[in-house]
C-alpha cells in the first residue's frame, strides 16, 4: 500500500473491530453461537448443493452385523436362465458374509442337449465351491419359482438327483421371504421392504405382526406371457400398495434388470449402491431390460421411495441357508 498512513488506519480499524467482536460475544454469547451455527449450515447447504452429488453415486452404507465363529456353506441356485453359485459364512444368529459369488451366462440351459451335460456344468460348480473350503454335506440345490416356468429344468433336477444331491424348490412366497431374511439387516425390518426382479416373476416382501409378508407380480420376461408394459406396471403398482408407509423408507433390491442398472453407478467394490430415478436409464432396445426398468418405475412412483439400494453379495438362496440353522 502507497500511502503508510492509510495502512495504519486500516491497521487500528482491524484491532477496534477484533477488540469490539470480543467485547460484543463476552457480552452476548449465544448471539453470537447462534451466528456461528447459522452459518456453519450454510455452509454446508453450498457445499452440497454445489458439488455434482446425488444420490446415485453417493457411497451408501448399510450397518451389519458380522458373523462370528460362521461355518461356510454353499448353494447353486437353479434360476430361470441358468445358474449361480454362492458361498457363504454363516453364524449361528443368521448373520452372514459372503466369500465367493459366481453368475452363470456361460451356463444358460440352451447349452444342455443331455444329462451329461448338465452333470458336467454343475460340477464345475460343485468343484469351485469345495475349493472354498465347503464341506460337501453343506452344499445345496435351491430350483426358483420362475425356474420351474422352464421345460429345461426337469432334466436339470433330474441330473442334480442322479448325483446325490437333494433338490430344494421353492415357491414364489418362499422365495420372497427369503429374499428378505438375506437383504434386510436387523436393524431394518422395521421400515424397509425388499424387491426381488427376477425373469419370471418379481418378488415384492416386507415385514409385518411378526413375519415376513410376500407377494408375486410379473417377472422381466412378462412380454412372453402377452402382458403389455401398462398391465405390468399396473399390477405391480397393487403390490407394492399393500405395503405399510411405515415400511417404505428405504427399499433392498436384487434381480437381473437392477444389477445392470446398479453397475452403472457402483464405486469401487462397495457392497451397497443406491439405484437412480427409473427415467435416468436406458434399455437400449433390449425388452427384458425395458421390462425390468419398467417394473423398477412401478415400483419406484408406487412405494414413493427414492431409496433403492441394490445388494451386491445377496441372493434369495442366502435366505435358504439361514433356515437351515
Amino acid at each position: 500500500m502507497k500511502n503508510p498512513r492509510i495502512l495504519g488506519v486500516v491497521i487500528l480499524l482491524a484491532i477496534l473491530g477484533l477488540s469490539g467482536y470480543k467485547y460484543y460475544s463476552y457480552k452476548h454469547p449465544e448471539v453470537v453461537e447462534k451466528a456461528l451455527k447459522e452459518a456453519e449450515v450454510h455452509t454446508a447447504i453450498t457445499e452440497s448443493t454445489s458439488s455434482p452429488s446425488s444420490s446415485s453415486s453417493t457411497r451408501f452404507t448399510v450397518e451389519v452385523d458380522n458373523p462370528v465363529n460362521p461355518t461356510k456353506t454353499g448353494v447353486i441356485e437353479v434360476g430361470a436362465s441358468g445358474f449361480n453359485c454362492f458361498v457363504a459364512n454363516i453364524d449361528k444368529s443368521d448373520n452372514w458374509s459372503l466369500d465367493y459369488k459366481e453368475f452363470g451366462e456361460s451356463l444358460a440351459y440352451e447349452g444342455f442337449m443331455s444329462l451329461d451335460d448338465v452333470k458336467a456344468g454343475l460340477k464345475k460348480y460343485i468343484s469351485t465351491i469345495a475349493e472354498h473350503g465347503v464341506n460337501g454335506k453343506n452344499i445345496h440345490f435351491v430350483m426358483s419359482s420362475g425356474a420351474l416356468k422352464n421345460p429345461k429344468t426337469i432334466m436339470v433336477a433330474e441330473a442334480i438327483r442322479k448325483m446325490g444331491y437333494v433338490v430344494n424348490t421353492v415357491g414364489p412366497t418362499q422365495e420372497g421371504q427369503f429374499a428378505f431374511m438375506a437383504l434386510v439387516p436387523k436393524n431394518y425390518r422395521d421400515n424397509s421392504f425388499t424387491i426381488d426382479i427376477g425373469s419370471g416373476n418379481t418378488k415384492v416382501s416386507w415385514y409385518e405382526n411378526g413375519r415376513i409378508k410376500s407377494l408375486e407380480g410379473p417377472g422381466a420376461k412378462y412380454t412372453q406371457d402377452k402382458l403389455s408394459n401398462e398391465e405390468a406396471y399396473e399390477q405391480i403398482c397393487k403390490l407394492v400398495d399393500q405395503i405399510p408407509l411405515e415400511r417404505r423408507e428405504q427399499c433392498f433390491i436384487i434381480g437381473g434388470a437392477p444389477f445392470k442398472m446398479a453397475k452403472e453407478s457402483r464405486k469401487g467394490e462397495e457392497r451397497f449402491t443406491l439405484l437412480k430415478s427409473p427415467e435416468d436409464y436406458n434399455a437400449n432396445g433390449v425388452d427384458k431390460m425395458v421390462a425390468g426398468i419398467n417394473i423398477y418405475k412401478a415400483i419406484f412412483d408406487a412405494s414413493k421411495t427414492d431409496k433403492f439400494i441394490f445388494d451386491w453379495d445377496s441372493n434369495f438362496t442366502i435366505g435358504f441357508l439361514l433356515t437351515l440353522n
